[in-house]
């Protein structure tokens, strides 16, 4: 009688050999898009991988603990970049929450209408994108990462190979943290994928938070607060203001909330 394989050997074998699929794919990818002469634009050059090997129209990385602390890495395209600037600027999104419970998030526009109303609005005006999938990818040196799928037609959400995309995202990771041990350093500290350009552009928040805080006698979130607030009313994203007001062009004393009320200060 000639011997079986067990069902759970062939289904691991199976696996295996789905999973070895999706990184050659993932290789041939990140292998078609050419190598940045900086070390910084690594997350790009990852994202966009990502993206053709996943068949969406925007991919956007980004690491640390959900909400406030968020640092965006790279995107594949400008358009992605601007919608994590966009949901950061709204405060809230499918990536804070992907990242805050380690979960998948899965939003067609309705649920982002539902669930995240303020992001909604500002990635229907300013982008052509209407559904986002979000997703753990597991720990780097800078805390948890997170990848956010962008679609302009949400109907093709449903086709998305959920088990494809967390593996092109463990692949992501496992870039990220190859680079960490042996690519050079930024002189700034860390490796150099932590410091961007978009990176940068999100460490000028932090200086305007403290340019706020000084100049209103705010906490720190209040100042976000206000710094959110401010930009929203002006069109804007909070990174571009934050430049403005670290760059002296924009006093802090003049930001506004647009509801008119003064934010609580310190006792």
């Amino acid at each position: 009688m000639r011997n079986r394989i067990p069902r759970t050997r062939r289904s691991a074998d199976m696996l295996d050999d789905r999973c070895v699929s999706i990184a050659t794919r993932f290789r041939a990818a990140l292998d078609g898009v050419p190598e940045p002469a900086d070390p910084e634009l690594l997350p790009v050059r990852l994202a966009r991988a990502c993206a053709r090997t996943l068949g969406v129209e925007g991919v956007g990385l980004s690491v640390g603990s959900a909400g406030e602390a968020r640092v965006p890495l790279g995107a594949s395209t400008g358009t992605a970049s601007l919608a994590e600037r966009l949901q950061f600027t709204a405060g809230q999104g499918p990536c804070e929450a992907a990242q805050r419970y380690q979960e998948p998030v899965f939003a067609a526009f309705s649920d982002l209408q539902r669930r995240w109303g303020a992001f909604a609005g500002l990635l229907a005006e300013h982008t052509p994108y209407r559904a986002v999938v979000a997703l753990p990818i597991g720990e780097t040196l800078a805390g948890p990462g997170a990848m956010d799928l962008f679609f302009t037609d949400e109907s093709t959400v449903p086709d998305l190979d959920v088990f494809e995309a967390m593996a092109v995202g463990d692949l992501t990771s496992a870039a990220l943290g190859d680079a960490t041990v042996w690519a050079p350093w930024s002189p700034e500290g860390g490796p150099a994928w932590l410091h961007g350009p978009a990176a940068r552009d999100r460490g000028l928040v932090w200086t305007a938070i403290g340019f706020v805080v000084l100049t209103r006698q705010l906490s720190e979130s209040a100042a976000l607060d206000v710094l959110r607030a401010a930009a929203r009313a002006s069109g804007r994203t909070v990174d571009d203001l934050a430049g403005d007001v670290v760059a002296g062009r924009v006093d802090p004393d003049e930001l506004l909330q647009p509801d008119g009320h003064t934010p609580t200060t310190h006792d």
